[in-house]
């Protein structure tokens, strides 16, 4: 009795394996899921793709639209959820465009009813997959099968950057999604584009040249009695305004009148005749 029970429970098991599989390319799976919700799903193993689009209409011959066109054509496993099919009878089917410059369509079906719990986790990736048309022939599949893995290139500031292999891509990708806060952009096939997080500028004033309350600007020098000091000011274009040499009081207010306009002023701070400190200051616009 208990071999009969463990007999059944394995062909249940088998079914519905069979039932959830992700058919392989050029031949996809398109099931209908609760909350009118359709996933397409499918199994990549060829190489030389570059561009797959998922097409839909209420005619299995034509008026078909693209829906989406998959960003990487290159993970194994991948599928998407149309979330916005209309309620009319649906058909799907792929465009796939290969690196020789060919295009093709697969066939259109419909949405299966749903008879398996499958594992979604592969869906909404960004680097979603492609699939082949029945129409290919059996030597174009077999060169698709035998292509050589092209090098992957890594373009930082529109410069070539580092070459890394297929097989590291993902780790790559995951990096700079998770782990910095740089930009990666999908540009072809074979080549994706860095763009580096830039820190905005975040002002902070200089605790020895900085504006008060006023708009006047306030020197303050704790050791300018021991010390000698001299301070050169700027435009913020580098072109010089005026210059105080040997600043004997430990606290100086400049009238901002003797900068004859608001704006970004830059000053060199030295002392004992070595700079102690090239910043900037803003006076505001009330004058």
């Amino acid at each position: 009795m208990t071999k009969i029970a463990a007999l059944f429970f394995l062909l249940i098991c088998i079914c519905s394996v069979h039932g959830i599989a992700q058919d392989t390319l050029p031949r996809f799976t398109a099931v209908a899921k609760a909350n009118n919700r359709n996933v397409i799903s499918w199994t990549n193993p060829y190489r030389s793709i570059t561009q797959i689009g998922i097409q839909r209409s209420t005619d299995s011959l034509k008026n078909f639209k693209t829906i989406i066109t998959v960003p990487d054509p290159s993970v194994q496993q991948n599928g998407f959820a149309d979330t916005k099919a209309p309620s009319a009878p649906i058909y799907y089917r792929m465009f796939i465009a290969l690196d020789s410059g060919k295009y093709f369509f697969t066939n259109s079906r419909r949405p299966a009813k749903d008879t398996g719990t499958a594992d979604e986790s592969f869906l909404f990736n960004d680097n979603q997959r492609i699939k082949f048309s029945d129409s290919l022939s059996t030597n174009e599949v077999r060169a698709l099968k035998t292509a050589p893995n092209e090098k992957l290139y890594v373009v930082k500031r529109r410069n070539i950057y580092t070459n890394i292999p297929e097989s590291g891509f993902k780790k790559f990708r995951d990096s700079l999604l998770y782990l910095t806060k740089d930009t990666m952009l999908y540009v072809s096939a074979d080549s994706i584009l860095i763009k580096p997080f830039e820190q905005k500028e975040i002002y902070r004033a200089s605790r020895f040249v900085f504006t008060e309350k006023f708009g006047n600007v306030m020197i303050v020098l704790p050791e300018a009695e021991r010390k000698k000091y001299t301070v050169a000011f700027f435009e913020e274009n580098r072109k010089p305004v005026f210059d105080i040499k040997e600043i004997k009081s430990t606290q100086l207010i400049v009238d901002k009148s003797n900068f004859v306009h608001s704006g970004w002023f830059w000053f060199e701070l030295f002392e004992n005749g070595e700079l102690l400190e090239r910043h900037k200051f803003f006076i505001p616009k009330d004058f």
